[in-house]
């Protein structure tokens, strides 16, 4: 599927191919939110989860210019970015 593709679905079918196509990588504090991080293919996707209100609010393609990236890199290696 492409990253194309994939930005077109759902909320709803985002979190299903991720949950059952993608792997889970490592989960990180940013804010009010933990940040889920999976491989799906070659890609790394964000999955935005709200504790407050008990959500997720968004799904989105690692940004690998953001500063969040510090936070995995402290982490784990991402050698294949």
């Amino acid at each position: 599927m492409s990253k194309e593709d994939f930005r077109k679905l759902t909320l709803h079918k985002k979190i299903q191919k991720l949950y059952t196509e993608g792997t889970f990588v490592v989960a990180i504090r940013y804010y009010a939110y933990k940040v889920n991080l999976y491989l799906l293919g070659k890609e790394y996707v964000e999955v935005f989860y709200n504790h407050k209100y008990d959500r997720i609010d968004k799904i989105e393609f690692l940004n690998q210019r953001h500063s969040r990236m510090k936070f995995y890199l402290d982490q784990i290696s991402l050698a294949e970015i």
